[in-house]
């Protein structure tokens, strides 16, 4: 699924997963998800909020590997598009998307998935 890193000006605030995501890929008995960063896996739970029309999830952690990772081309952009895959239940791997020679943006496969 694709997700956005968000920005508060130049800083990563969070990431929005999208009420279409939230509906189609969460149950509401989940209270938190897991992510595998790079080496770290982390857990982030999931606010009231984010079942009732806010769906993202704001976590210190996340916030701080979504900068290091200087996701976006131009300074302080306001949403950055990433892939969300599914690495187990409730558990997601995190990814930035390639563009093809169109111009389009893909997710890289990822456990056998296709593109």
């Amino acid at each position: 699924m694709v997700v956005k890193a968000q920005y508060n000006g130049c800083r990563v605030s969070g990431l929005y997963i999208g009420v279409n995501n939230v509906r189609r890929y969460f149950s509401k008995r989940i209270a938190a998800v897991e992510f595998q960063l790079d080496h770290l896996r982390i857990e982030c739970w999931l606010t009231p909020h984010f079942w009732e029309g806010q769906p993202e999830i704001h976590d210190p952690r996340l916030c701080e590997w979504l900068a290091s990772k200087n996701l976006h081309e131009l300074p302080c952009r306001a949403a950055v598009p990433l892939a969300m895959i599914p690495s187990g239940k409730n558990s997601f791997k995190l990814a930035s998307l390639s563009r093809n020679r169109n111009g389009r943006e893909h997710a890289p496969a990822a456990q056998g998935l296709p593109a």
